[in-house]
């Protein structure tokens, strides 16, 4: 069964100087040809299947459009062209440590981001001692929200937004959060969610955790979509070689 599907999906961004100049100038300009945009394509024709239980690993250069085209697919974002279809509902951890307050303390923040994802405060109450300690934050519960360093803020909201049991989940770089161990035991979170039939897209520089962890490959390069497909190991080889200099977007050797 289709989960989710992209067709032909473009997403362009335009720029102008209209902030600069006010509405009345800005006007004017229209009227006599003056006003001038610039359309930048972050990504263009992009198209993917992906069927239940699968997981799709998004790779390519920053740049490549890999962060837009996940926000398009959570639903923050419209396809300028061509169109996406989800089936049931969608978790994303794009930006992990947002939406916090530094003021408040561990503790508060992590029932207000269980809030803002639709926790009931029984489940929270259920489920609070389980996320303090997947973060490794039993010690830091009661201290302000920003006296923790950057690791421990993104674990803290791994922690949260891993318990949802989403039927698509979008990962956006999140499994690098934390050192060695944690990263370890959020790999083997995420399998335990892929494994109870979640659909999950991830974003990562790390072609091993692809490798070891994907069932389909989309290579994205300025926008474009380069190659597509379940030969996971055929392209991550490809693009690494492509990474090193020996092999052009086209295939060929350089």
């Amino acid at each position: 069964m289709t989960i989710l599907e992209a067709k032909n999906v473009s997403i362009r961004y335009i720029t102008g100087d209209f902030k600069d100049i006010g509405l009345k100038e800005f006007v004017m300009r229209k009227l006599t040809g003056n006003y001038h945009v610039t359309e930048f394509w972050a990504d263009k024709d992009v198209s993917f299947t992906l069927e239940r239980g699968e997981m799709l690993g998004i790779i390519g250069s920053n740049g490549a459009g890999k962060s837009t085209l996940l926000k398009a697919v959570s639903g923050i974002m419209v396809p300028t062209e061509g169109w996406i279809r989800r089936e049931g509902s969608v978790a994303a951890l794009l930006e992990l440590s947002s939406g916090f307050d530094g003021d408040l303390t561990v503790k508060e923040n992590a029932y207000l981001r269980g809030a803002m994802l639709g926790y009931t405060r029984k489940f929270m109450d259920d489920t609070y001692d389980q996320i303090i300690e997947f973060a490794e934050l039993k010690d830091f519960e009661d201290r302000p929200f920003k006296q923790l360093s950057s690791g421990m803020k993104s674990r803290l909201a791994f922690s949260i937004a891993c318990l949802v049991k989403p039927d698509i989940l979008i990962l956006d770089e999140v499994l690098s959060v934390g050192d060695g161990a944690f990263r370890k035991k959020s790999e083997a979170k995420m399998r335990e969610v892929i494994s109870g039939g979640a659909t999950t897209i991830l974003v990562s520089h790390s072609l091993e955790q692809v490798r070891q962890m994907c069932t389909k490959v989309l290579w994205l390069h300025k926008g474009r979509q380069i190659d597509f497909g379940s030969d996971v190991q055929g392209i991550c080889d490809r693009y690494q070689d492509f990474l090193d200099g020996k092999l052009d977007l086209s295939g060929e050797k350089v």
